[in-house]
């Protein structure tokens, strides 16, 4: 019996210190002190010393450990995991890790992610909020951009150029306005709500384009020439990159240059000629200046020894000879300025490379850098945008339309779909918040900007069907008043661009952050294949065995979570919040646990592995977003009204995470998924899909003004004005809601039960009877008109549904 015990407590003991990731040293001083206890109960005897120290010693010893077991553990490591590429090396070390890394780790810090600033606008942001947005917003009608002009007007385009639009990230000693990222991402989110040709005509210029590219590479002389020029509306920008033979597989561009001597402004210089053929090209159609990636040959050596120089970037102008740009594609109805550009052996001197030619051939890791902060901003924010208003319209219009004699929004068939929509616009706010947040600290998030953009656009998607659904007819007859069509036609497209989706789910989230964010796969790998340092079998030896320390910590603290339920975990509250980080502690030490195993048994086979691949980002994607969900939650000061909001966010991301996992072990390599779901779930999946009860309460929230419902929406053009169709239906709700208690006093007065509708006739009945005064009267003949203009549609003339010949090129109304 002793002996049993004394086996227990040292279990235990070991399986408490893998718990709490204790030095390798800390777990041999303390297993010895198990060892002499042992020894004083007379259960352990000198064989088992000798045992012991024949284990601990070595492993103790660093310069034994290495030569004798770390030392033939690289060699095998090297045969299984291929030494990366120069791009895969590139696009690796091009980001930063940030809150994903800790979500990766299999140990939650939330201290630390509640530490994190509370973004805040400053007083120049939210001005220009309030200011140019708000006024450019009410200056266009979204009918006429999407069917008559097939483009915005032109005093738009003017409004946009004098007042800083395309300048948001251009910094103030060139003219721009040096905005945070926090700041253009509610920008674009309040453009999104009203029209996506004018939050994509912003986005672009101040996403991936010639002024980000400038400022962190840009020559002196290049960002005193075009940031100025950006920065007032002189230049419009584009960038180039996507070919008809390279979309998501962007390293693989077919443009090309070659270096060579040319004539330029009459003198013989050394230079390239570019031959290109790009498409998708946003801004192409009406650009002045044209970013270009392709690849710099030197067949001649004129720059050096090297004849594949790589990706290049380089900056040039769209009226010169050989440059083709103005023809645009037509992306489903949606009439952004979006075209092809094409170029056959221009010839431009080296200086037109940006950064000069010293940065000639470092194109790639340029574009991975800068992608990594507009990707995490640009197409979250439109997709953030659009929900936020598509859920708070979607709202009105369930409480203003009536079927069965009720609200549309009181029926359940109705609050499920609601509720998707409003539980996804509090989340999609939350995590572009959070993301900002990191870039405005300096971080270049790849791996979080890989995932917001899939899960936001694929969200957005969503919700617009769903809220499409609700509308019917409404949403899909176009037309003045329609608010939706035009976002559920342009859905796809944000779905499409900056990393198709289904690329960036299958290899992109978790290609790199199974690399960027483990805390040891990086550091062996490049340690694995350091020759030159001489520090490489040191370096390995100190990131296999911290590496084998880590994956012992996550088998044991998936093991004892799944027993426990994760109950006994570290939250650092004890509200109703709290299970959702205890059960986030359990996932993401199952994420820790699941990637390791996985890159054991597939090595450099993973990246092939697409699903497993999918399902691991899935797990790290949708922590990410419940934890963003919890960090709003926190610094909105815990507001208990939005409960509902917060529960339905993480109880949805958690199931869908659930949801992976569980086909992640019924796929997982080797056979081990059913072992693995012994330790991960052993009593059951533990999560349900929210509850009925949580839907209600959820679209309710969408359907009765209060602060909830105003933060929700917050920052949306909600403003009553000509063009504007959801805010005249946000002034109807008011009214139809503050008409109900005086059409119940008429229907009393009356002795009679009147439909609620013709409510300007329920007025002039209680008017007779005296019981409304004339301005409760006004009120329902206010009501009334603003009643059958949210739930009529559009109709024409025939005539009119043809659209106009426009006399004016696009490039005549940009400029």
């Amino acid at each position: 019996m002793t002996t049993l015990l004394w086996i227990i407590a040292m279990i235990l003991v070991l399986g408490a210190l893998a718990y709490l990731r204790v030095s390798l040293l800390t777990a041999t001083i303390a297993a010895a002190v198990v060892m002499t206890a042992g020894w004083t109960l007379d259960v352990v005897g000198p064989i088992s010393w000798i045992v012991f120290l024949v284990v601990a010693l070595p492993l103790n010893i660093s310069a034994f450990r290495q030569n004798v077991i770390s030392r033939p553990l690289m060699k095998v490591y090297r045969g299984i995991m291929p030494e990366m590429s120069s791009t895969e090396k590139e696009a690796i070390e091009a980001g930063t890790t940030w809150w994903e890394a800790d979500l990766f780790a299999g140990n939650p810090n939330w201290k630390k992610l509640h530490n994190y600033p509370v973004a805040r606008l400053s007083a120049d942001e939210q001005a220009f909020l309030d200011g140019p947005v708000e006024e450019v917003c009410r200056m266009v009608n979204q009918h006429q951009v999407s069917h008559q002009l097939a483009d915005l007007p032109a005093d738009v385009w003017q409004y946009l150029k004098d007042n800083g639009f395309f300048a948001m990230i251009i910094k103030k000693k060139y003219g721009g306005l040096e905005y945070s990222a926090y700041a253009q991402s509610r920008v674009l989110q309040k453009l999104a709500g009203l029209s996506s040709e004018l939050a994509s005509t912003v986005g672009v210029p101040n996403s991936l384009g010639p002024g980000e590219l400038l400022q962190h590479y840009g020559t002196p002389e290049q960002q005193n020439h075009y940031l100025p020029r950006l920065a007032k509306g002189l230049e419009v920008p584009c960038f180039a990159l996507t070919s008809p033979e390279a979309g998501s597989d962007a390293g693989s561009i077919p443009d090309f240059g070659i270096v060579s001597k040319g004539q330029w402004e009459g003198e013989e210089v050394l230079g390239m000629k570019l031959t290109w053929n790009k498409r998708y090209i946003t801004l192409a159609p009406v650009a002045t200046v044209l970013g270009l990636a392709f690849k710099l040959r030197d067949p001649e050596h004129l720059l050096g020894d090297k004849e594949e120089l790589g990706i290049t970037c380089a900056l040039i102008p769209t009226d010169m000879e050989g440059v083709e740009t103005g023809r645009r594609h037509f992306p489903l109805n949606c009439m952004f300025q979006n075209g092809p550009t094409h170029g056959n052996e221009v010839f431009v001197p080296l200086s037109f490379i940006i950064g000069g030619p010293k940065m000639a051939g470092q194109g790639w890791r340029m574009l991975v850098e800068c992608l990594s902060v507009g990707r995490g901003i640009t197409l979250p924010s439109n997709s953030a945008g659009g929900v936020k208003t598509a859920a708070l319209a979607t709202g009105a219009y369930a409480r203003i339309r009536r079927q069965f004699k009720l609200p549309i929004g009181k029926l359940e068939g109705i609050e499920e779909p609601m509720a998707r929509i409003g539980g996804n616009a509090y989340l999609m706010d939350a995590v572009t918040t959070l993301t900002t947040t990191g870039i405005d600290l300096g971080e270049k998030p790849s791996v979080i900007s890989a995932i917001v953009k899939y899960h936001l656009t694929d969200r957005m998607q969503k919700c617009v069907i769903d809220a499409m659904d609700i509308h019917g007819g409404k949403g899909v007859c176009l037309g003045p008043n329609n608010y939706l069509g035009r976002g559920y036609q342009a859905a796809p497209i944000a779905i499409t661009v900056e990393g198709a989706n289904i690329l960036t789910r299958s290899m992109i989230i978790y290609g790199q952050g199974a690399i960027r964010c483990h805390p040891y796969v990086l550091a062996e790998m490049e340690s694995a294949f350091d020759t030159e340092s001489g520090q490489g079998l040191a370096n390995f030896d100190a990131a296999i065995f911290g590496h084998i320390g880590f994956a012992t910590s996550n088998f044991i603290r998936s093991f004892w979570l799944g027993l426990t339920s994760s109950r006994f975990s570290n939250a650092p509250y004890s509200d109703k919040t709290k299970r959702y980080y205890q059960q986030m502690n359990r996932f993401s030490a199952n994420l820790a646990l699941l990637s390791d195993l996985a890159m054991a048994t597939l090595g450099g086979n993973l990246k092939r592995k697409e699903r497993i691949s999918a399902r691991l980002g899935d797990l790290l994607s949708q922590l990410y977003l419940a934890s963003a969900t919890l960090k709003r939650y926190e610094d909105e000061g815990r507001q208990t009204d939005d409960l509902p909001l917060v529960q339905w966010a993480v109880e949805d991301a958690l199931y869908k995470l659930q949801a992976s996992l569980d086909d992640l072990l019924d796929n997982f390599p080797m056979g081990l998924g059913g072992a693995l779901r012994v330790v991960m779930f052993p009593f059951g999946r533990p999560l349900k899909r929210p509850s009925d009860v949580l839907d209600h309460k959820v679209a309710k929230i969408m359907q009765t003004p209060c602060e909830s419902r105003d933060r929700l929406g917050k920052g949306q053009f909600w403003t009553n004005s000509e063009h504007n169709a959801v805010g005249i239906q946000e002034q109807t709700l008011l009214d139809i809601i503050a008409s109900e208690p005086l059409h119940d006093k008429v229907c009393k007065a009356s002795g009679k039960r009147l439909p609620f509708m013709w409510l300007d006739k329920v007025a002039a009945e209680g008017k007779a009877l005296g019981v409304l005064s004339d301005d409760e009267v006004n009120l329902l003949e206010r009501a009334e008109i603003g009643r059958m203009k949210s739930i009529n549609v559009d109709d024409f003339d025939p005539a009119e549904l043809r659209p106009e010949v426009v006399s004016t090129t696009s490039q005549e109304r940009a400029a």
